[in-house]
């Protein structure tokens, strides 16, 4: 990725026929990686449609169980559609003042035959990252299954895209003021995990908590389902961090085995320390460690070395492990599903651990512009709380002014009923 970002650069130096014969040969070599780029876009839809999906479902009761698939189903599709009217352009438009990008492609027009800077035919790399806009919002779901009314979920989340996912995708991949600072995003720890977890945390408090919160009529309905949802999110993962090299080489193979190793490292620290601590290793345990170990090296995986990874799956498990204690049983948060505590945490974790691990003394790429460890260190965090700030600040604000037209939580009856049967008029399975 840093080669493909020099190369970029060196590209909008040198003089306009030099350039166009630069893009020549580039192109001569695009085929491969736009399949492989179609392809992992392919996967991330996978992660987002049956993963996501099943790995929610899984561990809500039956009674809701298909409010939670519409609801990812849904949103992604909601979010797909705005990022061809307006979204992409506002993420990767061209740069004005570094906070956004402008309007010269909305509904996709004015696409380049290549995207600038890399091998890609411009409408490639628009499905690419129309597969993240789609998924991070519906990461946000895990945060009010059980008691969201539906209506508000997708207005909420169609705005909020818009809002807060677009404005940060721009700021540190489309040209913006993080990514100028030097804040590195590999794949999306503070783009994807930082934004939806810490938006997530906000919406969990502003909704209240489920009735019974903390209690045994909370258990998941079908651990074996969320296992399964748990082994397609970890396969698609690979074409989320593996595409995000955004080329077929040994970048994306790199960033594809520290994502398998940080995951499969994390959901087995994770089982180890349920069997310390309750005497068993459970199913839940190791799906929910293996998405922590993903989101966190999801910022740093192209950027590391496998060992670092290992390391990256080890504080994945212990940190978001007990950050799960500390949002559900010290805050009394009901953020349902864990999506800040694993998905926020885990991203933020990764992305801090970038700045150490990037030094090619660590096996990493490397700094750049002779920064130092500590500089860099400080860079990322500088990102994360700006960004942090920015998502719960507005998705509040988003929040409050839909429910106003919309209420966000089903009534006491409703929730008590299930949503499946009383949002969706559906029973999840039928036994008689």
């Amino acid at each position: 990725m840093l080669r493909k970002l020099a190369a970029a650069s060196a590209i909008v130096a040198i003089p306009h026929a030099a350039q166009a014969q630069e893009l020549t040969n580039i192109a001569q070599n695009e085929t491969g990686d736009t399949a492989w780029i179609l392809t992992a876009a392919a996967l991330v839809l996978l992660m987002t449609l049956p993963g996501l999906g099943l790995f929610y479902g899984g561990l809500v009761r039956a009674k809701n169980f298909l409010s939670v698939l519409l609801q990812v189903a849904a949103v992604a599709g909601v979010a797909s559609i705005l990022w061809i009217v307006v979204g992409y352009t506002l993420a990767f438009g061209n740069t004005t003042g570094g906070y956004l990008g402008d309007g010269s492609k909305w509904m996709l027009i004015n696409l380049d035959n290549l995207r600038e800077g890399i091998t890609l035919p411009e409408s490639t790399f628009v499905m690419f990252q129309m597969t993240f806009a789609a998924i991070t919002p519906a990461l946000m779901v895990g945060a009010w299954v059980d008691r969201a009314r539906f209506g508000w979920v997708i207005a909420f989340t169609a705005i909020w895209g818009l809002l807060v996912y677009a404005p940060v995708t721009h700021w540190v991949w489309g040209g913006g003021w993080l990514g100028d600072l030097g804040v590195l995003d590999f794949a999306g720890g503070i783009v994807v995990h930082t934004t939806a977890g810490v938006s997530a945390l906000v919406v969990a408090l502003l909704l209240g908590k489920r009735q019974g919160f903390l209690g045994s009529s909370l258990l998941p309905h079908a651990p074996g389902m969320t296992m399964l949802g748990a082994m397609l999110l970890w396969v698609g993962w690979f074409g989320f961090n593996g595409g995000s090299a955004l080329t077929a080489t040994d970048d994306a193979s790199m960033a594809i085995i520290n994502t398998h190793v940080a995951a499969a490292t994390a959901a087995l620290a994770w089982v180890m320390v349920e069997k310390v601590a309750f005497g068993k290793a459970t199913t839940v345990g190791f799906a929910t460690g293996a998405i922590a170990g993903l989101a966190t090296v999801t910022p740093a995986a192209g950027f590391i070395s496998p060992g670092a990874a290992i390391l990256f799956g080890i504080l994945a498990a212990l940190v978001c492990y007990y950050a799960i204690q500390l949002v559900k049983n010290k805050l009394g948060i009901d953020d349902s599903l864990d999506v800040f505590a694993v998905h926020g945490v885990g991203g933020m974790l990764g992305t801090l651990l970038l700045g150490v691990f990037l030094s090619a003394d660590l096996g990493g790429t490397g700094y750049t512009d002779g920064m130092p460890m500590a500089g860099m260190v400080g860079v990322q965090a500088l990102g994360i709380v700006a960004v942090a700030i920015f998502s719960a600040v507005v998705t509040a604000i988003i929040a409050l002014g839909v429910s106003l037209f919309i209420p966000m939580r089903v009534s006491e009856e409703e929730e008590i009923q299930g949503l499946d049967q009383t949002s969706h008029g559906e029973r999840s399975w039928q036994f008689d």
